[in-house]
């Protein structure tokens, strides 16, 4: 690898590497597409085949031809209530739905003739204050999410143009949520590349004060960005691996910070070097000869972590494994090459207006304040790292409190219109009646009506069970070897009660089957819909959460191994990036729930922010590590900590601050989702920044001695 890297900071190697980045950005500009084109919204799907509301879709599909849908919920709401002129005027509204385009139309699999039912059969859509009325629209399902999306929207105006001013509609179910996830996404991306952009440079110009030096990391960033970007379209574009929205804008964030960070890693040594040596060229070789090792295993630790992903079931956290990864692997080839190569390139002009020279005094002063906190943390090292050690778990005991949410409209802002509608059958009719659970029994014999009457009986009796109907017109198949229930919960379905009954029903599906009639040796029983997706979904993020996290655990505390050549110092690294994870993730919740009112946290939240703090974690930590290392070799180790803490204080921590402000532009975002992880993980760098990397991991190294860095030996 030193090789390497003196090929690279060498006069030739920089202009050949140079060429080599921009040879390849202009050729992917002008041969792929963005990743953008490709990218879709995955936060409802992506369950496994054999969970149970997955074979109870094909089931019903099979069964009943007209049960494979995308329900479109349409609700009207009137402060006045309706009268037989304003349900005409519905009715109206509806009929107008068949004058769309042929490319709407033809994705509507039912319409239901609202104008031809009497006023009784009208009325009973209407909710009991009758100022709101729903009803359904059944789209085609495996619909793309951009047809989805044009369909909704060109249906919302069409009924809105011919309803009075009085009467207001909203699109909401499944199509109206997929609709306005697709419209958050796309209009976001832009307002986050160019508020990420700005933070950084005004940062850098801030801490730096080098116009030069917050453009050169902006530079290489721009340069990976075309490349990762082009790369993951081409990956689309031949369906290698699905390309989910969220990941790409996490993923953008991610290069940026992380080309930042290795930038002023590369920045912070290069210039030590300048005052050491006057030729440029050497002067990179010297930095990379140290800070290229760190550089790589950073990289590499936050690689490792994403690609743990792949092992998930649950596709939403799968779909990030192969963008990130790609991501990840250029983001570092870069770090190793580009970087270096454009901080050669401009030499010592990059520090303008304080340029370094060789032979100027490069002692750390001794006023600095870490100096001074290097001094307290050595002298200390119990007080201050047990300090510390108390807030972190004090915050941590908070995270085994947190209530998850599953119910993706509320990451939705308030006035979306699927949010909006939502909220209003909530309001005004029983809340289970937003997402209906279809029940659905087959037998090999004939089914009689009796039998499924008996069936939606018991199913009333059941826990939190609002009301289950039959349909008289079409219950049974054609072979009248399946029956179909429409059942409602008396809670909102996307709540951890509801999925509890849901639960127990399932486990209750014998008993149900025997004292309704039904053979239990030839007869099944399943459970279609949201709850039960929901279920599944649950148990199965439960399931690669736990997956995930031990792998991450067991396979980075290996490379920590391999980075610092000991098997002691792993450990407690990987120990402290934890309890920095467990204090974000409780501290996070508290303010959410005392400030912002938010009850719930999105259940994807903490494993996505486990991968990314604990790889990011490690990076600071790695830094530091590396630097009491290596002057341990010639200090004893109190010197070599108070070098390490003093050297790496200036740069770790604005790197952190970069980062952290990095990751907090996601909380610009109107998706609650991406609030939180941004949030989440902007308070775990600062704490791994100020908190771990500078009192605690000394403190720990302090304490252990000469078994610190165990077998590796020093001074």
């Amino acid at each position: 690898m030193s090789h390497i890297f003196r090929w690279i900071a060498s006069k030739k190697g920089m202009t050949i590497t140079l060429t080599v980045w921009l040879a390849i950005v202009l050729v992917l500009s002008f041969t792929a597409s963005s990743a953008k084109d490709f990218a879709a919204n995955s936060s409802g799907a992506g369950l496994p085949d054999d969970a149970p509301s997955v074979i109870a879709d094909k089931e019903l599909e099979e069964q009943f031809e007209n049960s494979d849908v995308m329900p479109a919920i349409l609700v009207f709401h009137q402060e006045s209530g309706f009268d037989e002129e304003s349900l005409s005027a519905v009715g109206s509204s509806v009929e107008s739905l068949h004058d769309l385009p042929a490319e709407v139309t033809d994705g509507m699999k039912a319409v239901l003739p609202f104008n031809q039912m009497d006023t009784k059969a009208q009325k009973s859509f209407l909710s009991d204050d009758e100022t709101t009325l729903v009803f359904p629209v059944h789209l085609k399902e495996g619909l793309e999410m951009d047809t989805v999306n044009d369909m909704v929207v060109d249906m919302e105006e069409a009924m809105q143009e011919s309803l009075p001013e009085t009467i207001d509609v909203a699109v909401t179910g499944p199509a109206g949520i997929a609709s306005d996830a697709l419209e958050l996404f796309s209009n976001g991306d832009m307002v986050l590349l160019f508020s990420t952009i700005g933070l950084i440079l005004v940062l850098l110009v801030v801490i730096y004060r080098s116009p030069l030096l917050a453009l050169i990391p902006l530079l290489a960033s721009g340069i990976v960005y075309e490349v990762v970007n082009r790369t993951i379209g081409i990956a689309g574009e031949n369906n290698w691996f699905s390309i989910d929205s969220q990941s790409l804008s996490i993923m953008m964030i991610l290069l940026f910070a992380a080309i930042t960070d290795y930038s002023l890693f590369i920045f912070s040594r290069f210039r030590e070097e300048l005052w050491e040596v006057e030729s440029k060229y050497e002067a990179m070789q010297r930095a990379m000869s140290q800070v290229g090792r760190p550089i790589f295993f950073s990289g590499g630790t936050v690689l490792v972590a994403v690609l743990t992903l792949a092992a998930a079931v649950f596709e939403p956290y799968r779909h990030f494994a192969p963008v990130f990864s790609v991501a990840m692997v250029i983001i570092l080839l870069a770090g190793l090459t580009l970087v270096p190569a454009l901080f050669t390139l401009f030499g010592r002009r990059a520090f303008w207006p304080s340029i370094p020279r060789a032979g100027e005094e490069t002692k750390v002063k001794t006023n600095t304040i870490w100096n001074r906190i290097s001094q307290e943390v050595t002298k200390k090292p119990l007080v201050t790292g047990g300090s510390v050690l108390v807030v972190l778990l004090v915050l941590s005991a908070n995270a085994a409190q947190i209530g998850y949410s599953y119910n993706l409209l509320q990451s939705f802002p308030e006035d979306m219109t699927s949010r909006e509608g939502f909220e209003l059958i909530e309001s005004k009719y029983n809340p289970g009646e937003v997402a209906p659970t279809t029940v659905l029994v087959t037998s090999e014999n004939t089914i009689e009506k009796d039998n499924v009457d008996k069936l939606g009986s018991k199913l009333k009796d059941e826990k939190l069970v609002h009301a289950v109907r039959v349909n008289e017109h079409n219950f049974l198949s054609s072979d009248e070897q399946a029956a179909q229930l429409e059942l409602t919960f008396s809670k909102n379905p996307y709540t951890h009660e509801a999925f509890d009954a849901m639960q127990n029903l399932r486990k209750d599906k014998e008993t149900l089957l025997e004292e309704s009639g039904f053979d239990t040796d030839n007869s099944q029983l399943y459970f279609a819909g949201e709850t039960a997706v929901n279920l599944d979904t649950r148990e199965w993020s439960n399931r690669d959460t736990a997956v995930v996290v031990t792998l991450v655990v067991v396979l980075i505390t290996i490379m920590l191994g391999f980075q610092a050549r000991s098997v002691i110092a792993p450990i407690y690294m990987m120990v402290t990036i934890l309890l920095s994870y467990g204090a974000a993730l409780g501290f996070s919740d508290f303010i959410f729930q005392n400030v912002f009112g938010y009850a719930q946290m999105s259940y994807r939240i903490p494993l996505y922010a486990f991968v990314f703090l604990v790889a990011l974690g490690v990076d600071y930590n790695i830094m530091l590590v590396s630097r009491i290392q290596e002057a341990h070799r010639t200090h004893p180790l109190k010197t070599a900590v108070q070098q390490g803490i003093a050297k790496t204080g200036g740069v770790i921590s604005s790197a952190g601050l970069i980062l952290a402000a990095t990751f907090a532009v996601l909380t610009t975002q109107p998706i609650m989702e991406l609030f939180m992880f941004g949030f989440v993980v902007a308070v775990g760098v600062l704490i791994d920044t100020f908190l771990v990397r500078t009192v605690l991991t000394p403190a720990i190294i302090m304490k252990l001695g000469k078994w610190s860095f165990w077998p590796a030996r020093f001074k």
